[in-house]
């Protein structure tokens, strides 16, 4: 029986992905985050927490440093060194999105982000370990000119022994208030299979809390007029209040949150954006939250603005941590400027989303691992 699930993350950011598998009973070993600030926001936050630094610590650099010579027989080598021990071994990732969304540079795999992608897959086949998850947009599947890459990527791992299921998933279902798709694929080497299956059949919504289509039928509250701290009272027969952006916001106790301050000032246009009404998230920029509704996806840049549904201002650092569904204590490096502080909660995958998906993944493996060799 192995004793633990050693986990080496990459793309790292500031640590999500890394605290919903912490969380779900694996062992971080391993991280790796080029961007500096990113990185210095993932180590203050693990502080903040208490949380131990990862065995083999944290590397501020490039991915692509494990596809040369010396990084990828370095990376080759811890990982030899936890299955010495008993241990599994996976690696976890969503490498930078922009070049495969709609939103973003749609550049594709040509794309200065778009090539880490590859970078990703190609650690994965050269190190092999007995897991991996992966994770980006929706863009990368839904998009023509981009599937064609995913489904290379798809049998390249195929090719080196993996058995993969893959599916794009709505945050709603796991009880994130966030309308938010993403791609998720996650693959398992056969060898750690005593008769390895042809095909792997991923419980996607073993974990799951809500059906997104019977979500998306229900009769949530429409517009209505915008007044700073207005009162408004409402029913929750038809809709679960723990999908409203108001239930987060008073779950996380955003206003005395650490980063409950961390706020861009409006300096124009404050009287067109009193006329916007709450829950009124048509406008391309400015999109005024409903506090008894979900948010749309928290993609904060590309000149998206998200609003309070009633506060005369935009949604503060420590709501958009709880429009993400993160735990209260997690907080935000303090001294970022506030456009790095809201692209690196953007950037992050849904906090339950990303719990659910471990907790089934660790049910998988804890099977394979009873009936193992």
């Amino acid at each position: 029986m192995q004793k633990e699930i050693s986990i080496f993350s990459f793309f790292s950011g500031i640590g999500i992905l890394d605290l919903a598998f912490e969380k779900s009973g694996y062992n971080i070993v391993f991280v790796n985050e080029y961007d500096n600030l990113f990185m210095a926001s993932y180590q203050y936050a693990r502080t903040q927490m208490t949380h131990r630094v990862p065995l083999y610590g944290y590397h501020n650099e490039s991915a692509e440093r494990y596809t040369k010579k010396r990084g990828k027989r370095k990376l080759i080598d811890l990982v030899a060194q936890e299955r010495e021990k008993g241990n599994l071994v996976g690696f976890i990732g969503g490498p930078p999105c922009p070049d495969f969304s709609v939103a973003g540079k749609n550049a594709g795999v040509v794309g200065e982000n778009g090539r880490l992608t590859k970078v990703y897959f190609d650690i994965i086949c050269r190190c092999r370990p007995d897991f991996f998850l992966f994770e980006n947009v929706k863009g990368l599947v839904k998009t023509e000119k981009h599937r064609a890459f995913y489904n290379e990527m798809m049998m390249k791992v195929q090719a080196n022994g993996y058995i993969i299921d893959e599916k794009v998933l709505n945050a709603l279902a796991y009880g994130v208030p966030q309308f938010r798709e993403r791609v998720f694929m996650v693959g398992i080497q056969k060898g750690i299979y005593q008769n390895p299956p042809d095909a792997l059949s991923f419980a996607w919504d073993k974990h799951a809390i809500f059906d997104t289509e019977d979500i998306l039928k229900r009769d949530w509250p429409k517009q209505r007029e915008f007044a700073v701290d207005s009162p408004y009272e409402f029913s929750f027969k038809r809709i679960p209040k723990r999908l409203t952006v108001e239930y987060w916001f008073n779950k996380n106790d955003v206003e005395d949150h650490p980063n409950g301050k961390d706020i861009f000032q409006v300096k124009k246009g404050r009287e067109k954006i009193a006329t916007i009404a709450e829950g009124d998230t048509s406008g391309k920029s400015f999109k005024r939250l409903h506090r008894w509704r979900y948010s749309p996806t928290a993609a904060y840049g590309h000149n998206e603005v998200h609003l309070h549904p009633y506060k005369e201002r935009r949604i503060s650092v420590a709501e958009a941590m709880a429009i993400q569904s993160l735990p209260q204590e997690f907080v935000v490096l303090p001294t970022l400027c506030l456009s790095k502080k809201f692209k690196m909660i953007g950037n992050g995958v849904p906090y339950l989303m990303a719990v659910a998906i471990a907790k089934t993944l660790k049910d998988t493996l804890e099977t394979i691992r009873e009936d193992g060799p």
